[in-house]
């Protein structure tokens, strides 16, 4: 009996000793699944967020690559250079060769045209060129002149700039040739800048 009993209690041990192998085998084979799915999902993560970065890259490089266009209105003032939205360009005169002249406080009344620009309905492509501002980005030419918005026209046709006297010099429209249009007609001066001298009507427009 006691051989018998021996021999049951071995059985036993042996079984116990099978349950946990089993259950080994299989934890290991759980956290190795798991490992792989972890894996996987990071894998997945930084290919949507290379595609991501790849797509923003493309929306910059379209949007650099799109020109300004340059076209010319007729108003009070005569026939003068706009974007293509209607908004007045102006140049300054106070620039001298071709170099801008005006930054910092100046740039923040009378914005920059920067970019590349492309000559239509009565610009000449010929007049149309870049010089690199001091922050090194690219501002439009026309004839030689650098040229600029005026924060203070709202809306197409406006003319508000025309006549300034401040940062430095006065402050024109550009007609199709290139030439300074010396009429009257601005608003009145901007909330700094230091003097400014201008007579005449308000806004204008374009016909």
């Amino acid at each position: 009996m006691s051989t018998v009993n021996a021999v049951y209690e071995r059985m036993k041990a042996g079984a116990r000793l099978t349950g946990v192998l089993v259950t080994a085998a299989v934890l290991a084979a759980a956290c190795s699944s798991s490992s792989k799915s972890g894996s996987g999902g990071s894998n997945t993560t930084g290919a949507a967020g290379t595609a991501s970065a790849a797509g923003a890259s493309s929306s910059a490089s379209a949007g650099s690559a799109s020109a300004v266009s340059i076209e010319t209105h007729s108003g009070p003032m005569g026939t003068y250079l706009t974007d293509g939205s209607g908004r007045s360009l102006y140049l300054f005169a106070a620039d001298t060769a071709g170099k801008s002249n005006c930054s910092g406080a100046c740039a923040s009344f009378w914005p920059p045209l920067t970019g590349s620009a492309t000559a239509m309905s009565g610009a000449q492509t010929g007049m149309l060129a870049t010089v690199t501002r001091s922050d090194g980005s690219k501002q439009v030419t026309y004839d030689g002149h650098p040229l600029y918005y005026f924060r203070q026209d709202t809306k197409a046709g406006q003319t508000s700039g025309q006549g300034f006297d401040n940062f430095g010099g006065k402050w024109w429209l550009v007609a199709p040739s290139g030439q300074p249009i010396s009429g009257s007609g601005g608003a009145s001066s901007p909330a700094s800048g230091g003097s400014s001298s201008s007579s005449g009507g308000g806004g204008g427009g374009w016909a």
